[in-house]
């Protein structure tokens, strides 16, 4: 078997709530028929105090292989580098020591959601508890385990990044790790799976016929394109969020929230308010990835003089006011 320890540091426990949201309530059996175990989980497993120290000690001395950590939650070094912020309950040895420890012995090290891969929002702002990274602070190499960390199977930290992240990007990438089919080649630029960092938010958005015509939402209920006013980075955020929406049909986009694109590292700290999109001399500052800027202010121009009737109406509208017209056949 391969065996997943799950230990959680300075976060909000949303990413295993998203887990509990798994196309299969069974996810734990899920795992078990492609060979992972789940040794020791926060919130999903029994064993508690005295049993999960007794585990971590066996952990670290060997005498349990432990085949991928997994960390969801920043790492706390405060204050001032001592981790005492955050000490594991019943050890009085600072979490960061334990994670330092367990990451040398696993043959594997998994960043659960962006706090744990870049520090994500517990590390916004003045950041007092100086929360980080598993190996990266924001978009710098580095964090906890030092940007030169290689754990034993070869990999770097494997960053399954998201606030939170989609429970089929967790499962997938312990059941591939487990079959030994994601390697180097299978993470990008910032370790993050390929599978779906190799996607954009963008793809499959439900509000793409809007974004074509440039056709935008002007408040939160709208139905239009929320790239031009309301903030939205789908654009640019790695994710098959709209390709692969939770339970199934959700996603932010089709919520009617902008994607802040949470990804990617520094999402926490825009510098501007979620809700609203920069901009100069009327251009969006965050244009789609790869696109110059001439290009969509060309195409942008053409697209909004080419806006159907019905498209413009429905985008500053709650609810469809103009539908699409049939069109004439020969039987008709």
């Amino acid at each position: 078997m391969f065996n997943v320890l799950w230990l959680q540091s300075g976060g909000c426990g949303g990413c295993s709530m998203s887990l509990l949201n798994a196309d299969t309530s069974d996810f734990p059996a899920q795992l078990e028929a492609a060979g992972v175990k789940l040794l020791w989980h926060p919130s999903l497993s029994l064993a508690c105090g005295d049993e999960l120290i007794a585990l971590l000690d066996d952990c670290v001395a060997g005498r349990m292989p432990v085949h991928a950590l997994c960390l969801e939650g920043a790492l706390l070094r405060g204050p001032h580098g001592s981790g005492r912020f955050h000490l594991l309950a019943g050890t009085g040895v600072p979490m960061i020591d334990w994670v330092r420890r367990l990451a040398a012995v696993a043959q594997h090290v998994v960043a659960i959601g962006s706090c744990a891969a870049w520090g994500g929002i517990t590390a916004a702002g003045a950041n007092p508890t100086d929360a980080c990274g598993l190996q990266y602070e924001d978009d710098r190499p580095g964090g906890l385990l030092g940007a030169d960390f290689v754990a034993a199977g070869g990999l770097p930290v494997v960053n399954v990044a998201g606030c939170p992240t989609h429970p089929g990007w967790v499962l997938e990438s312990l059941m591939a790790l487990a079959d030994g089919s994601l390697g180097r080649t299978g993470l990008d630029a910032l370790h993050r799976p390929r599978f779906y960092a190799d996607q954009l938010v963008h793809h499959g958005c439900a509000r793409n016929e809007y974004y074509e015509f440039k056709a935008s939402a002007e408040k939160p209920s709208d139905l239009g394109c929320l790239m031009e006013h309301r903030g939205c980075k789908g654009t640019q955020a790695h994710a098959d969020c709209n390709t692969r929406p939770w339970n199934g049909e959700g996603s932010c986009t089709r919520g009617g929230y902008a994607c802040v694109s949470c990804t990617e590292p520094g999402f926490q700290d825009p510098g501007h308010p979620f809700h609203a999109t920069p901009k100069i001399a009327g251009i969006p500052i965050g244009l789609p990835t790869d696109m110059p800027k001439a290009w969509f202010v060309a195409l942008a121009s053409l697209s909004k003089s080419a806006t159907p009737r019905r498209v413009k109406s429905n985008a500053t509208a709650d609810h469809v006011v103009v539908p699409p017209t049939p069109k004439k056949t020969r039987l008709g």
